[in-house]
């Protein structure tokens, strides 16, 4: 067995391909640790997944760490989701996050992701059992917002990975497994315009810019090849307008880009993050394990748009629609939410309902409750 099939045997056996985020597999195929890849803000996850250009609680260190700049006031959030329940396995994902501002510094914040990968079965290449074991995945994040003035901020993140797919005791091809680590970090940015008038209500424009996971690949095995992190690029806009004069009611409308930028060269191995950054951007052809596919820039881009309607602040009723092309993973689904809030406590719903039947994300829920202190 080479070394690269090493990698992904390991993959394969943990049930790694679970993160089939994407039916076709196409990212998971690329990028290691794709539990960086789900979305851990309900809010947000109601609207489409579109939220780099609000970016307004906790959950910013996900999304944009630039939206801690406009914050104050202090926020604990936990969200919790039975991930990929058409499996009927014990999957399950949790996002524990905080902020906290320090008048004339910013607004810092903390985040723990854990992603529970169940109980495996181990068999030899022959298939013969070998036992049984628990895989998890989780990260430890902080992230730091800053505003310049009153229209922009700035903002950056860092989290240490930890990938335990298999017990190390494990060796396959004459190869060691062993536990992945890695470190990351994230640049963003957020424009907010002055509030402005339309027809005769107040309106305001948001513009916000992200690159996630930029660092080092996790490397699963002895002298493997090491699989690349999912860096992703982000960039969207929103809108939000008092739908009456008092400001009562109001809407949001929010649409996210996004690109994983990530990809393996001509011989099969992922490129360094530097040569991805510039390089990933053009069309180029791939196997996605039955037949070569070409994808062309535009096939590359996921694009998510949600609505939001809060009605006083205290209760929202969220949907959206998340599109990928067929070429690159085929997640295509449309979004439901809801939220309310009172005095310190907040709660959000969102429920995934697919396009594509046999879906793995099928039926996702998530649930996040909210404390500001």
């Amino acid at each position: 067995m080479t070394m690269n099939k090493l990698s992904k045997y390991l993959l394969l056996t943990t049930l790694l391909t679970f993160i089939a985020i994407s039916r076709g597999l196409a990212q998971v195929s690329i990028t290691s640790v794709p539990f960086l890849q789900i979305e851990p803000d309900s809010r947000a996850a109601g609207m489409g997944n579109a939220n780099v250009a609000l970016a307004d609680n906790a959950s910013a260190i996900y999304w944009n760490p630039a939206g801690l700049g406009f914050q104050t006031g202090n926020q604990v959030s936990i969200t919790h989701s039975n991930w990929l329940p058409q499996f009927n396995t014990d999957l399950f994902y949790d996002f524990l996050v905080g902020k906290y501002y320090v008048d004339g510094i910013g607004t810092i914040g903390a985040d723990v992701t854990f992603l529970n990968l169940g109980e495996q079965q181990y068999t030899d290449e022959k298939g013969n059992n070998l036992g049984k074991f628990r895989s998890y995945e989780f990260a430890l994040g902080a992230a730091y917002g800053f505003k310049l003035n009153k229209h922009l901020s700035i903002g950056t993140g860092a989290r240490f990975i930890y990938s335990n797919l298999v017990p190390t005791s494990i060796t396959v091809g004459g190869q060691q497994a062993r536990i992945g680590t890695s470190v990351s970090f994230d640049i963003s940015s957020l424009y907010k315009s002055s509030p402005f008038k339309v027809a005769n209500r107040k309106a305001q424009l948001n513009a916000g810019f992200d690159l996630s996971n930029l660092g080092p690949g996790i490397q699963y095995s002895d002298n493997a090849q090491k699989d690349p992190l999912p860096t992703i690029l982000r960039v969207g806009w929103s809108y939000t307008m008092n739908l009456d004069k008092d400001g009562y009611n109001t809407i949001t409308i929010a649409n996210d880009f996004s690109k994983l930028i990530a990809r393996n060269d001509t011989s099969g191995h992922s490129m360094p993050l530097g040569k991805a950054l510039f390089d990933s951007w053009g069309s180029y052809t791939r196997y996605d394990g039955t037949k070569y596919v070409t994808l062309s820039p535009l096939d590359q881009i996921m694009i998510g748009t949600g609505i939001e309607y809060w009605y006083d602040q205290k209760f929202a009723l969220r949907t959206g629609y998340f599109y990928e092309s067929p070429k690159n993973g085929d997640r295509r689904y449309v979004t439901f939410g809801a939220g309310l809030r009172y005095n310190i406590f907040g709660v959000d719903f969102s429920y995934i309902y697919t396009v594509e039947q046999n879906s793995p994300l099928s039926n996702t829920i998530r649930f996040s409750i909210l404390l500001n202190i």
